[in-house]
């Protein structure tokens, strides 16, 4: 495949985690994140296996990448999945979405001393502008009364998410990236299953009602993304695709004043906000190779 088609796979994973904000951030007006996220899990574990199912089958897969399918599954999407439903909930989307966006730091720290990756100066300066640009745009979107403790959370979620992309990146060179992820949510889903059922908390997975249908629309969007993430890091480096992916928020914010209309406000610095993201977007795509 030509090098576009990692650039449009990792925006269109970008979109697909934008719109699984906005259902999230809908569904927790009548429900808590902890049932968002069960049911995130439940609809992503279905619909991977439906699509290993229908793109060959298991296959050969090693225990090495599925052990870092596996961690992936821990870290990224119990620990920076769960972080971000409940980061939306306390801190709204569009300041969660702007924090968590800081991942890129994260992964493109780690690709350079684990992976050995070659970061050129308009990757570095690309990763900046869009972080800068997506976090202004984001802030820019709503003045919220948030305690600092509170941006802990969205922080966290970042971290977990940066350091995802590299054990993903890791576990692609033995397992083909619809296991994989397959392998990633299915963990999650155990995971977070036997937790409810040890805790006696099982009344967290049972949502009805509108906050049931957002879930899912979140649920699948949100594996349609990381799927497509997944298949980009496959094609690419980690310090391309990761900050392509970043630039979910600006998708958030076109979205928000639609559908978020009572939560969501749009402001004058948005043009600035763009304007950085279009060319921390060229940076990375048209010269990061140079």
């Amino acid at each position: 495949m030509m090098p576009q088609t990692m650039h449009l796979l990792a925006l269109g994973g970008a979109l697909c985690s934008a719109a699984s904000t906005i259902f999230i951030r809908k569904g927790l007006r009548e429900s808590d994140p902890f049932s968002g996220f069960w049911i995130n899990l439940v609809v992503g574990t279905i619909s991977l296996w439906i699509a290993v199912a229908f793109t060959g089958g298991v296959g050969h897969v090693s225990v090495k990448g599925a052990l870092f399918f596996v961690c992936a599954g821990l870290i990224g999407t119990i620990g920076g999945r769960l972080l971000r439903f409940v980061s939306i909930e306390r801190v709204g989307a569009s300041i969660a979405a702007a924090l968590i966006n800081l991942n890129p730091f994260v992964s493109s720290g780690l690709a350079i001393l684990l992976l050995g990756e070659h970061i050129t100066m308009p990757i570095v300066v690309g990763t900046v502008v869009i972080v800068a640009g997506t976090t202004l745009f984001s802030v820019g979107g709503q003045r919220l009364g948030v305690r600092p403790s509170q941006l802990v959370l969205p922080v966290l979620s970042a971290t977990c998410f940066g350091v995802v992309a590299v054990l993903r990146k890791l576990g692609l060179s033995d397992t083909t990236a619809v296991v994989g992820s397959a392998i990633n949510v299915t963990t999650a889903f155990v995971a977070f299953t036997a937790f409810l059922f040890a805790t006696g908390r099982r009344e967290i997975m049972v949502t009805r009602g509108w906050s049931l249908a957002h879930f899912v629309a979140a649920g699948l969007s949100e594996n349609v993304g990381v799927f497509m993430n997944v298949v980009a890091l496959s094609m690419g480096t980690v310090s391309v695709v990761t900050p392509l992916y970043g630039t979910a928020p600006i998708f958030v914010l076109f979205l928000a004043p639609l559908f978020l209309r009572d939560v969501e406000r749009v402001r004058a610095r948005v043009v600035g906000g763009t304007l950085l993201i279009v060319l921390g977007v060229y940076l990375i795509t048209a010269l990061g190779d140079r």
